[in-house]
């Protein structure tokens, strides 16, 4: 193709059709999807990043041209770029995206450009670009795809030819070049009941490295990041949403030089000799999935949300998201059969659509202490078997779920006891217990092939649908001591083999969703989601936390994907009161659930609580299908968000106020998402109760739909001038909701 060619055709390329061309003549490779472009200048044997941002023209020559940089005193002749692969023998001076050795050599690489492919298909536009360098005896292969849906996936490979092993520090599976213009850094992290929380970094020269050493994707550090230019916001400035699709340890790190070039880094984290390649073998790290948006969090976010719902694999397809009814908060360990039964009852009652009994279902378990590893049912609690429970639950209208947590065992186990060996850990290393328990060594056959048995067993006898998988503690000694690698650091290869572990039951029981579930939201990623269905966002249902943890959470998925739970007035983890249209409104933008005894409610708040989830029902098919959009809000102690019909023919929005308003009245609301010439009407879904004592008055608009009156605004008044909104008490919340209408 000529360069007249390749211009001419990425400018009349459709937003929806993915194209690559790779010009070899000009060593300029270009791929496009969705009004999105990644430009690689490969000149000079080198990955150099162009553009990515929205869809342009762009030609190679005036490009060099006009981009080619000064060069400083006191500096190298020629600065080395910041590239999709930095390494050291090029003079860079930062972080290289590799770093190993053979024994102490060959600890300095200059990959070049070898060979590059490039493809379109369905799914997006795709390019392998292949790095060797000759005298490290080594090569590189970065993939990278441009997906439907506008967002960049890459990763990277790394082949040792050499006749000595290659011992692996560290290999990026992401190493982007970002603009100097981007100051500023979102970062996540939190704790147990506080997940997701978010942290403004500015960014100076030097390095800004987050580590997770914990074994899983953990509460303390998600494996995300959001950079962009300096006050960035829900909709406002240019950003670039990065996320590791990996349930490990890993670093994240961006980096800026002294000449404010700056480089963004993800990948696996490895313990000290935990990878060594021989001669031919390869290693393939996770993927980075990165979204570009010059319109704030909102369009990264909306992306991400696209790209991560068309590599779902339901087990029925369009399925809607089934009321859950978890029994965890209403029993604990208490597995009476007479209290099941009236649970089971009252959960029908209010229209619950699916029953997951949670843990204290199996043998010896009465508490956290014990029996974690013996996966046999209980015979004293369930004589007959699950049989009775599921065939109650069956009778009304609920489909059964189960409670598991495989990767785990109590040293106070049938199993335990008979296989000590079958844990990680280390020769004469007494290794602190979590939550009472020890983590099993996925990695060795047999116990893999246990954990499937049992599980297999389990699925094979019951019609279970649903297994909420949990996982509750950090792996500390985390070494095999099995076979010829006894001794060594195993939580890499603990990550693959519980992936291998989770394709082998969904391949044997293909109608089973599974939750991720790790103490709440400690294992909630792209990469586990490649084998399960949801996430338990966090162990806190109170709504107040879960304003932040949802929002949090929502920057990388979908609310479809986030467990979202009405808990008890009294939180269990806060001890936060708070009212149930609180508590179910903040419940809705989720995958909603019951995380209370509905059978010790009385008739009046049933009745109320049936009414919220049929409002669920009625609205799930809005809520998981379409954009969600997060709203910049003036007040601080405020949030506002909603979710729009692909179409924008439907809206709802939800402002919550979760502390004393910081002005006597607030200020209007603009919308988001909607159509500007369409007309719709408005409807205040809930209003909370005595709002005589905030206000004389209502809004107008309130006021007038309470009288009977319709109320028909257009899509452009709303985006532009906002409504005006009631004055709320902190932990109160109003929902509105449009509908489309004929002008």
């Amino acid at each position: 193709m000529s360069l007249s060619d390749a211009l001419s055709a990425t400018s009349m390329t459709s937003r929806a059709v993915p194209a690559a061309s790779w010009l070899s003549d000009q060593q300029w490779l270009s791929m496009s999807a969705d009004g999105i472009q990644l430009q690689l200048d490969l000149s000079d044997g080198v990955l150099t990043l162009a553009h990515f941002g929205r869809q342009t023209l762009v030609d190679p020559a005036q490009h060099r041209l006009m981009s080619g940089s000064a060069t400083p005193e006191a500096s190298l002749d020629r600065l080395p770029p910041t590239t999709l692969f930095n390494d050291a023998g090029q003079g860079f001076a930062g972080y290289p995206a590799l770093i190993g050795d053979r024994e102490g050599r060959d600890w300095l690489t200059d990959m070049r450009l070898s060979d590059v492919e490039c493809t379109t298909d369905s799914r997006g536009a795709h390019a392998q670009l292949s790095l060797s360098d000759n005298v490290s005896a080594l090569e590189i292969v970065v993939s990278l795809t441009l997906t439907i849906e506008g967002v960049l996936r890459q990763q990277t490979m790394l082949t040792n030819h050499g006749s000595v092993p290659y011992r692996l520090e560290w290999l990026a599976a992401c190493c982007l070049p970002l603009p100097v213009r981007f100051e500023e850094c979102l970062s996540f992290g939190g704790r147990w009941v506080q997940e997701f929380t978010e942290t403004r970094h500015t960014l100076s020269e030097g390095t800004f490295t987050l580590e997770n050493r914990r074994g899983r994707s953990s509460h303390q550090r998600v494996p995300s990041l959001i950079i962009g230019t300096q006050g960035f916001s829900e909709q406002r400035g240019e950003v670039i949403s990065a996320h590791l699709a990996w349930s490990g340890n890993h670093r994240l790190l961006v980096e800026r030089q002294f000449d404010g070039s700056t480089q963004l880094q993800m990948g696996a984290l490895l313990l000290p000799g935990e990878q060594s390649l021989a001669t031919g073998d390869s290693i393939t790290t996770p993927e980075v999935v990165m979204a570009w948006s010059d319109s704030g969090i909102n369009g990264a976010s909306q992306r991400m949300h696209r790209t991560l719902r068309a590599r779902l694999d339901w087990p029925t397809a369009d399925k809607p998201r089934p009321v859950h009814v978890n029994t965890w908060e209403a029993l604990y360990f208490d597995h009476d059969a007479a209290r099941l039964d009236e649970l089971v009852t009252a959960a029908g009652d209010v229209g619950a659509e699916r029953f997951v009994l949670d843990d204290g279902w199996f043998v010896g378990r009465n508490g956290e202490r014990a029996a974690l590893g013996d996966w046999y049912l209980d015979a004293r609690k369930y004589p007959k078997g699950l049989g009775p429970l599921i065939a109650a639950v069956h009778a009304q209208g609920m489909e059964f779920g189960l409670w598991v947590e495989p990767e785990m065992v109590n040293p106070d186990s049938e199993l335990y006891r008979t296989h000590p060996d079958w844990i990680l850990g280390l020769a004469n290393r007494e290794q602190p217990l979590g939550r009472y328990q020890c983590v099993l060594d996925l990695t060795r056959e047999d116990v893999g092939d246990y954990l499937f048995s049992r599980l297999d067993a389990l699925l094979s006898e019951y019609p279970i649908k649903y297994l909420k998988w949990d996982m509750n503690r950090d792996l500390t000694h985390a070494a095999t001591q099995a076979g010829e690698r006894t001794g060594r650091p195993a939580a890499h290869a603990q990550v693959e083999a519980l992936y291998t572990l989770l394709a082998r039951l969904r391949q044997a029981h293909p109608s089973v969703e599974i939750e991720s579930c790790a103490s709440g939201g400690a294992r909630t990623d792209h990469g586990i989601l490649r084998h399960t269905h949801r996430v338990w966002t966090s162990d806190c249902n109170d709504p107040h936390e879960r304003t932040h943890i949802q929002r949090g959470a929502s920057r990388f998925l979908p609310p479809e994907l986030l467990g979202a739970h009405i808990g008890p007035d009294h939180a269990h983890t806060t001890s936060r009161r708070t009212s149930l249209a609180f508590r179910a409104s903040t419940a809705l933008f989720g995958h909603l659930g019951l995380e209370l005894d509905v059978s010790q409610l009385d008739q009046t708040e049933r009745t109320e609580l049936r009414g919220w989830l049929e409002r669920y029902k009625s609205l799930r098919g809005l809520l998981h299908n379409g954009v969600s959009w997060q709203l910049d809000c003036l007040d601080q102690h405020q949030h506002a968000h909603g979710v729009v019909s692909l179409d924008g023919h439907e809206a709802l929005f939800s402002v919550n106020q979760l502390a004393m308003p910081r002005h006597a009245l607030p200020a209007l609301q603009p919308l988001a998402g909607l159509q500007k010439a369409q007309s719709y009407r408005i409807e205040l879904l809930e209003l909370p109760e005595h709002p005589e004592r905030r206000m004389k008055q209502l809004p107008a608009w309130i006021e007038a739909q309470q009288q009977g009156q319709t109320i028909v605004v257009t899509g452009d008044y709303l985006m532009r001038a906002g409504l005006a909104l009631p004055i709320l008490d902190p932990d109160q919340a109003i929902l509105i909701h449009l509908q489309a209408i004929d002008s």
